[in-house]
């Protein structure tokens, strides 16, 4: 069985994508099975790996709304033994979108539980934010890696984070564990 690891930090621009990307791309280099899925409408994580991602026609949005199943926007192979469901713009209308379907916190654990064999590890790219799109992510996830920028105001942050992986637990994942913290960002300069 898989281990599904969310990278989330409520916090923009602390470095979730690139540790996705480089975790993701280290695991896969050791020969494991790795599935990415960019749950940020960014994007940056598909665009990160060589996807256009205004050409695709079928992503984790398509899913999340019931136009497509999971297979139909699973690009497999993007790189040996490293597989992406891609993201795009279209993404940021889900909030919308979910908001009076029943069970909608768990919408991508549903499709991904019926895959999650295939690979040794699911990367869940999440948005930097503390929405319904980040929950989906921590409900379908066995733990959490926090990427933490390296000065005093993220660990303001970090405590909201923390609070919110509480209640998931609590309420929703209640095999949810904190993987760890990554530091990102880090100079010889900075005190922390």
């Amino acid at each position: 069985m898989s281990r599904i690891i969310a990278i989330a930090n409520q916090k923009g621009g602390v470095g979730k994508t690139t540790t996705a990307i480089n975790l993701s791309s280290c695991l896969a280099e050791k020969g494991k099975k790795v599935l990415v899925i960019d749950m940020d409408p960014q994007g940056n994580t598909t665009s990160g790996l060589g996807i256009d991602k205004n050409e695709l026609e079928n992503t984790i949005y398509e899913m999340i709304i019931g136009e497509c199943l999971l297979e139909e926007c699973l690009l497999e192979n993007v790189f040996n033994n490293l597989s992406l469901i891609p993201s795009n713009v279209n993404l940021s209308g889900a909030e919308i979108e979910l908001m009076d379907i029943e069970g909608k916190e768990y919408i991508v654990r549903g499709q991904v539980n019926a895959i999650r064999d295939n690979y040794d590890f699911v990367i869940i790219d999440c948005p930097p934010s503390l929405s319904m799109l980040t929950v989906n992510a921590m409900t379908t996830a066995d733990s959490i890696i926090v990427p933490i920028q390296c000065e005093y105001y993220a660990l303001e942050g970090l405590s909201q984070l923390i609070h919110t992986i509480t209640l998931v637990k609590k309420r929703l994942n209640p095999n949810l564990n904190i993987e760890g913290v990554v530091f990102t960002m880090y100079f010889a300069r900075t005190k922390l």
